[in-house]
């Protein structure tokens, strides 16, 4: 099955597999998954989509093969500039936190910015050798967003984690396994695999015991995305409205 993306082509698959995992694939590959609001309501659909059928105990998440998200896309960017949207809209994050089954995502492409944030919402993390993961946030100006300034630090020591929220420098999978960041950094092909394979040795427990289990383990995650999301919310009204930052954002919407 795929998901739609509101007229403007396909955005998301689902696939259902008979053991109780679900993939969600962000498959948007002109739009490198960038969160634009159709490709939000399809990703969201999707998820709503999975949590409904009976047999889930596992959801996958995962991108194309060159990007799993690349975050918000600039017409977002714009609508935070002009105060269209507010940052406390953009909850995509708290979304896949609330999914009541483990969540396993496969990052084999890129993941910057609220990208990186969402794969940050699985119980397992796969990553890949090749691809590059970082927090753009401060590249443009603008302090982070969608709880990644607790999020990263559920995977990287708070030292690392508060250098690339700073230096809003991404980094090749390798700098991360050389860390021990992630459950697993592996080359590309070998990324879904091996987090179908950590899906399926999950789905073999109990579905009630399996969302017990996760809704104890994200609880960290889910009072610190609160809690974040608030003070992120009130940086943004300060970041915004800074004339530079409207700047860089307005010379990379320039030809």
């Amino acid at each position: 099955h795929r998901g739609g993306g509101g007229g403007v082509g396909e955005l998301s698959a689902v696939e259902r597999r008979e053991e109780g995992v679900a993939v969600v694939t962000m498959i948007d590959e002109a739009g490198h998954n960038a969160m634009t609001p159709a490709f939000v309501r399809a990703l969201v659909g999707a998820l709503d989509e999975v949590e409904a059928w009976p047999q889930l105990k596992v959801l996958v998440l995962a991108g194309t093969d060159e990007v799993f998200s690349s975050g918000a896309d600039l017409t977002m960017l714009s609508a935070l500039l002009d105060g269209s949207i507010a940052p406390a809209e953009i909850v995509l994050p708290k979304r896949v936190l609330d999914v009541p089954v483990p969540v396993v995502s496969a990052m084999t492409g890129h993941a910057i910015g609220g990208g990186l944030a969402l794969g940050l919402c699985a119980d397992v993390v796969i990553a890949a050798r090749e691809s590059r993961y970082g927090c753009s946030f401060m590249n443009m100006g603008f302090t982070p967003g969608m709880g990644m300034t607790k999020l990263l630090e559920h995977v990287a020591p708070p030292a690392l984690a508060h250098e690339l929220l700073l230096t809003g420098e991404p980094k090749r999978g390798r700098w991360f396994e050389a860390r021990g960041v992630f459950n697993a950094v592996l080359d590309r092909p070998d990324v879904l695999p091996r987090a179908l394979d950590v899906a399926l040795r999950i789905a073999d427990k109990p579905r009630v015991s399996l969302e017990i289990l996760r809704r104890t383990l994200t609880l960290p995650r889910r009072q610190a995305f609160e809690l974040t999301h608030t003070i992120e919310s009130l940086m943004h009204r300060v970041s915004f409205g800074l004339s530079e930052v409207k700047e860089r954002i307005g010379e990379m919407h320039a030809p």
